[in-house]
């Protein structure tokens, strides 16, 4: 029963979404194509940005722990892991019978699976801040990231 209403809201609200492109398709193109020229605007941006790095625009180091549980806020209040476990926990898990202490097993998984990612993430920006001190590196890193920005930018303007 739980399912079959899940998916009756599913099927609502994408008839509403349908409904409301339909409505306001216009306005919607021209939302796309202002990302489109943010986008290009960024990709310009990053294209001629300088390669030099200044000491003191690197994060302070004296409060780590400070820094990862910011960190992990930014990552647990990001609308996009909400999104990924009320589409797909129920789907796997059974909702309706999972008790206090299954709750408590699957917070604990979460907060341990993105606590690792966050940690991973910081020593892959580690190593980068290390290889990206170097300005020709840099500068390639800029005009690699401008060019994906300008074909994503065109991707999106051409469908």
């Amino acid at each position: 029963m739980l399912l079959l209403l899940t998916e009756m809201k599913r099927g609502i609200a994408v008839t509403g979404l349908s409904a409301l492109a339909q409505s306001f398709g216009t306005v919607f193109i021209a939302l796309k194509y202002a990302g489109v020229a943010y986008l290009l605007y960024l990709a310009w941006s990053m294209w001629n940005a300088p390669v030099e790095i200044k000491e003191d625009e690197a994060p302070r180091r004296h409060q780590p722990l400070k820094m990862f549980g910011v960190g992990m806020v930014v990552t647990l209040g990001n609308p996009k892991i909400m999104v990924f476990y009320v589409a797909l926990l129920p789907t796997i898990i059974d909702v309706g019978h999972v008790t206090t202490g299954g709750w408590a097993a699957l917070t604990g998984t979460l907060v341990t699976v993105l606590a690792a990612i966050d940690l991973a993430w910081s020593f892959i920006a580690v190593r980068a801040r290390r290889l990206l001190a170097n300005p020709k590196a840099m500068r390639a890193a800029n005009r690699t990231s401008a060019g994906m920005m300008t074909g994503a930018a065109v991707a999106i303007a051409t469908k």
